[in-house]
């Protein structure tokens, strides 16, 4: 194969064009001495040759800058950063280094520091998990100083280990620091008890060989109401009564598994306004005599039982009640609950913990009867306290109740619920903030009865705060329902529930949401939070103790005998 390069100049003569062309004797000048030559205008063409590169490069600039313009639009920057020359592309974001300091020290820093929505009234509590900001909060402040709650409650759950009492327990000193009085009324572990010594308070111990607790005394509700009389002091004594009433039907129910009937109640209540009316002033009395007014029968009790003169009906009427009397006394409440109470709540402690721990696990009945007990005597030393108060004869005091492990009496006996229910319900009038704690809402479930699921519900429907620790998605999902818990919320504290990783060393690992706590309030989103406590802390509450080697128990009772000295002593 040939291949054939076109010519233009094939097919014409040498020469054709002429003996000359314009390119003939043609001399290209030096590049220097072009520069100096003149154009059609009469101007060196280095000028315009100068212009030209000038108009060239500000057109290339203007280019730059409107893409540049154009990445920095707000609907064009990725969160990243633009791609663009000088746009500031980054792989990763890091976070902001977070600097405190107290109004004296950055007060100069305004307007470059900015204020989060974390709520800042009241005990703090810990950092929120988003913006690091300090939380503050607790039923007490966020009722009477911030309004965000109407009814000062604080309703917990959440798994065992993740930290509840902890929280509670910083909201314990928080408070006694601010001149509230704790009352941690039935303390199973103990898990209160060092930190009230520690703030000087008082500890009571309630249990076999321990100490017992007159469910008949009046206490320190019958002191005020003699000590204010007149007509407040009747109403005071009214309301004692009452109180006392109340607290041997929850014994009664305990014993039997089932609550006492209206009948066996009013029954109950003549015998007991025998029993004072026989009495002497300050003086008091106990189930012993409770039981022999029954066997006696005067004409108060008799006529209660409608027996009309018959002995055969009178005996009908009292002897369920008269045998469940005789089942505390000779069962496993009677050591407890039939004899003297053997130390009183000082109403001028700074706090109180009456520690039940000294009960055996398998004691379900003794457990449940003794809270219901300690819970009954608290509450009357706040109304007492409330009434001096309200008569002039003792300052006004605020209190904190913290009632642990509610599922334990819930689940003695069925009608428990409507005890605990009216020992609680008025918290607000009663001028005290109380925190109930609880496991999971299946707790609620396990009672026996859908009237008594009901009013344990009732109990997270009532509460002005919830706070949550870690719980598996369905908790989550049916507590939602009650609470009103976003989407977001319920994976963040569900993922709180999920197990660790799996270590390399078994070193120092904990539950991903040991510390961890969610607090909702009404429709309002809730604030996530992280507790870290301090060494102080630490050392009064320690709830492992046992799960160490020989030696460490004595060695931690050995530091917080050392941090209450040293608290005592001011130097904490």
């Amino acid at each position: 194969m040939t291949l054939r390069v076109h010519d233009p100049g094939s097919g014409f003569a040498k020469g054709a064009s002429g003996p000359t062309t314009a390119l003939h004797g043609l001399v290209v000048p030096p590049e220097a001495e072009q520069e100096r030559e003149l154009d059609e205008t009469g101007r060196p063409r280095a000028r315009k040759k100068a212009r030209k590169q000038q108009a060239r490069a500000l057109l290339v600039e203007n280019r730059s800058m409107q893409r540049l313009a154009d990445a920095d639009r707000d609907d064009s920057v990725p969160h990243r950063g633009s791609a663009a020359l000088g746009g500031g592309r980054v792989a990763t974001l890091d976070p902001p280094t977070m600097w405190r300091a107290t109004t004296v020290q950055a007060c100069g820093l305004w307007p470059f520091a900015s204020g989060s929505g974390a709520p800042m009234t009241g005990v703090p509590l810990g950092q929120h998990l988003s913006t690091g900001a300090t939380v503050c909060g607790d039923p007490l402040n966020w009722f009477t100083r911030a309004r965000y709650i109407s009814n000062p409650s604080l309703f917990m759950l959440g798994m065992p280990g993740l930290g509840k009492s902890t929280l509670i327990n910083r909201m314990l000193i928080g408070l006694a620091a601010q001149g509230v009085v704790p009352l941690v009324l039935g303390d199973l572990k103990p898990d209160y008890a060092d930190t009230v010594r520690a703030l000087g308070g008082q500890v009571i111990s309630i249990g076999r060989g321990m100490g017992g607790l007159n469910v008949l005394d009046p206490g320190a509700m019958g002191a005020a109401a003699a000590r204010i009389g007149g007509r407040a002091g009747e109403a005071l004594a009214a309301e004692t009564h009452g109180r006392v009433l109340n607290m041997v039907a929850a014994l009664l129910t305990i014993v039997r598994g089932a609550p006492i009937s209206d009948h066996e109640q009013s029954v109950l209540s003549a015998c007991l306004r025998h029993l004072r009316e026989r009495t002497a002033e300050g003086g008091t009395f106990y189930l012993p005599d409770l039981l022999r007014v029954l066997e006696e029968g005067p004409p108060r009790v008799r006529q209660v039982t409608l027996d009309r003169g018959q002995e055969a009906r009178y005996r009908d009427a009292v002897d369920p009640l008269h045998r469940s009397l005789l089942g505390i006394l000779d069962g496993p409440l009677g050591d407890t609950f039939a004899s003297e109470t053997s130390t009183h709540v000082d109403p001028d402690a700074t706090a109180v913990c009456i520690d039940i721990s000294r009960i055996g696990e398998a004691d379900g009945q003794l457990t449940a009867a003794a809270m219901l007990a300690a819970w009954s005597d608290g509450l009357g030393t706040a109304a007492a306290s409330h009434a001096l108060a309200d008569a002039g004869l003792a300052p006004r005091r605020w209190f904190f109740t913290i009632l642990d492990e509610l599922w334990r009496p819930m689940r003695a006996a069925s009608g428990i619920v409507d005890r605990i229910d009216a020992l609680t319900r008025l918290n607000r009038s009663l001028g005290l903030a109380d925190a109930k704690i609880t496991h999971t809402l299946k707790d609620a479930e396990a009672l026996g009865t859908e009237a008594d699921k009901a009013k344990a519900r009732g109990f997270v429907e009532r509460a002005g705060m919830v706070a949550c620790a870690g719980l598996p998605r369905a908790e989550m999902e049916e507590l939602g329902k009650v609470v009103g818990l976003s989407r977001r919320e319920i994976e963040l504290v569900s993922s709180w529930s999920s197990p660790p990783g799996w270590a390399q060393n078994g070193a120092n690992e904990e539950p991903p949401g040991r510390g961890r706590f969610l607090i909702k309030v009404g429709g309002r989103p809730g604030v996530p939070i992280r507790v870290a406590i301090t060494d102080t802390e630490r050392h009064l509450h320690d709830t492992n103790t046992r799960w160490v080697s020989n030696g460490y128990s004595e060695r931690v009772a050995e530091e917080r005998a050392a941090h209450r000295a040293a608290l005592t002593a001011g130097d904490g």
